[in-house]
């Protein structure tokens, strides 16, 4: 008998208690539609605040499928095509790179109202496949440093 109420004492509060949250999935929504993807060619620029390095801004150039360049990603963040269509995202989630030593994987919103052009049904971007680009992890005394990195972009349009 004690080991059965141990047991309902023990489960009931595993039921009870609140769950922990997972970590947010980079995914795009079900039912978002693929716009386009290109890779990133470029650097993560990094400037000295405060003895560690921050991130200012990315600076790569998009690539189609067949290495041609087809736009630029740079601060804000903001991906822009060579035919002048644009967007600039907010951060929703993230996810270590699977290697450890890279950037982030990254799922970003479309700001409201940034999107023009081929752009201009974006909802979503999803950073994935990630190399190199991450902050060094000693100090710095001043200066910029370029990291460099690759990076495979997803645009979606929302349903």
């Amino acid at each position: 008998m004690r080991i059965l109420l141990l047991f309902f004492v023990v489960f009931g509060s595993i039921l009870l208690s609140p769950a922990q949250p997972g970590p947010a999935s980079i995914d795009a929504p079900r039912g978002a539609k693929l716009l386009l993807e290109a890779k990133g060619n470029g650097a993560q620029v990094y400037t000295c605040t405060d003895a560690r390095w921050v991130l200012k801004a990315p600076n790569a150039k998009l690539l189609d499928a067949h290495g041609q360049v087809i736009g630029t990603h740079f601060a804000g963040p903001t991906w822009r095509l060579n035919d002048g269509s644009e967007v600039k995202g907010k951060m929703i989630a993230s996810q270590p790179a699977p290697d450890g030593k890279s950037i982030p994987w990254l799922l970003v919103g479309a700001v409201p109202g940034s999107q023009s052009g081929k752009f201009a049904s974006a909802a979503y971007i999803q950073r994935t496949e990630t190399s190199g680009g991450a902050a060094p992890k000693e100090a710095c005394t001043s200066g910029e440093l370029p990291v460099p990195y690759t990076a495979k972009y997803s645009f979606y349009a929302a349903k």
